[in-house]
């Protein structure tokens, strides 16, 4: 069958769009599943060393901006390995993109537990972040191109519930090797080296998991697009000929551009990327930093601080998985309003109590704010990839996630410093101003786009419309 590429990308179109308006089967969810988990992964990678900071820097006695960079260079790491995947896994499909970070995270996280100062700690560090930032572009094209509508949204939307697993177990582990009395040298090397087990397991359970359809529609794999078609979602798209075609890949900087074409694209996609760098900067500030905010305020000793933050984590983890599951109910506007809002009065409520001493209400604050956060971190990253035209799934993605590391970097790395100039209480205080530029963004900005479908060229996207 002789076609023209006007006619293949016709037909990739058309299938692209009948794929993503299907409901999925166990096999769709189940890869879903797999993909969101990676998130555990990243908890530990990211934030362990959190929880570990007070030993490192008993060591390796660091300033504190070679602290915060060693904190934040994952982050920077993160920035570069969510562009940098998010490409990749357009061009060369999501399975490459997923197989080799999961390998790269075994190796990273081994290797930084043998740092010997300080700079080998931040550029292993940085490196590791690579493909943390590139597995989530991958892992989330899976998400919104293996699952059904309003149920691929609430798996994207569970990342924050992972994020609290991840971070509860850190903390148990911490606690119990604290507890056992091992060399506190030791004891942070191996903190670190740990989430090495959770890529291994990962690694090998998705060696089975093939391209998504949609990823192979676009590249013109036919034949092999409908046979996964078939297994995830029980179409054979048959409007597809049963041959593989060469098909030309659009320009990654038309991506942008095909965004601004369509106005819920566009004010969906700009809040999103709001919402990510609110996101980032309330948590990496304040959330981040609460096992120093802590001790260094005289709330808690170092145990008590670990109780303190299992408890806090624990509530959040629970907020975490609640968001998706009222997120039919309350849709994207209305679970971002609330997490931002509440986010924003919990910070400056903490901002106050830090001001007047008041230490006993300090965690109070910061559960409040864990709680709220979680809801409003829930949907950025999975509004940017859900209204992102399909040939661009994981481009966007990892653009948008960009917008998360970005702030992360910059906050975790200067957040020590306003320690030191300002305080604890002015620098939360000068936090909750991005919370509610989110707020504002959710409510002025956002269109409800819960349910949303794609309909390339046909038509103009489709949404639930307005709550």
């Amino acid at each position: 069958m002789n076609l023209t590429q006007d006619e293949i990308r016709t037909l990739s179109d058309k299938a692209a769009a009948d794929v993503l308006s299907k409901q999925g089967t166990r096999t769709g969810t189940r890869t879903g599943w797999l993909m969101i988990t990676t998130i555990l992964i990243e908890a530990w990678d990211l934030y362990s060393i959190s929880f570990l900071l007070v030993f490192i820097k008993d060591e390796f006695k660091p300033d504190a901006a070679l602290l915060g960079l060693a904190s934040a260079s994952v982050q920077l790491g993160a920035l570069l390995g969510a562009v940098i995947g998010g490409w990749a896994a357009d061009r060369v499909g999501r399975r490459w993109v997923f197989l080799t970070t999961m390998a790269l995270f075994v190796v990273l996280a081994i290797t930084q537990a043998f740092s010997q100062n300080m700079w080998e700690l931040v550029i292993i560090r940085f490196f590791l972040g690579v493909p943390l930032g590139s597995d989530i572009a991958s892992g989330y094209s899976y998400i919104m191109e293996s699952m059904p509508k309003g149920k691929r949204e609430v798996m994207g939307n569970r990342w924050q519930g992972m994020f609290g697993l991840g971070e509860v177990a850190c903390i148990i582990v911490v606690t119990i090797m604290y507890l056992s009395g091992m060399n506190h040298d030791l004891l942070w090397r191996l903190g670190l080296a740990l989430g090495a087990v959770p890529a291994l397991i990962l690694f090998l359970m998705r060696l089975d998991i093939p391209d998504t359809a949609l990823s192979l529609i676009q590249a013109g794999k036919f034949r092999q697009a409908k046979k996964v078609a078939s297994q995830i979602f029980n179409d054979p798209l048959e409007m597809l000929p049963d041959e593989d075609y060469q098909i030309k890949r659009p320009r990654t900087r038309d991506f942008l551009a095909d965004i601004w074409k369509d106005p819920i694209r566009r004010r969906a996609s700009i809040y999103g990327w709001i919402s990510n760098a609110a996101q980032g900067i309330e948590f990496s500030a304040f959330g981040f930093y609460l096992p120093m905010i802590f001790l260094m305020s005289g709330v808690s000793g170092l145990v008590g601080t670990n109780f303190f933050l299992a408890a806090i984590y624990t509530l959040a983890t629970i907020s975490g998985f609640v968001a998706p599951m009222i997120t039919p109910k309350l849709g994207h506007r209305g679970i971002s309003q609330w997490g931002f809002g509440g986010t924003f009065l919990s910070l400056v409520a903490a901002a106050i109590f830090l001001q007047l001493g008041w230490k006993l209400l300090v965690p109070l604050a910061a559960a409040s704010l864990m709680w709220f956060h979680y809801w409003s971190a829930s949907n950025g990253m999975t509004i940017c990839s859900m209204v992102a035209p399909s040939r661009y799934k994981a481009t966007a993605s990892g653009f948008g996630y960009v917008f998360v590391k970005l702030p992360n970097f910059l906050t975790i790395f200067l957040f020590p410093v306003l320690f030191e100039l300002l305080g604890i209480a002015l620098a939360t205080a000068l936090v909750s101003i991005s919370s509610l530029i989110a707020f504002l963004a959710a409510h002025f900005i956002l269109p409800e786009v819960y349910g949303y479908i794609e309909h390339q060229k046909e038509q103009s996207p489709a949404v639930i419309g307005e709550r």
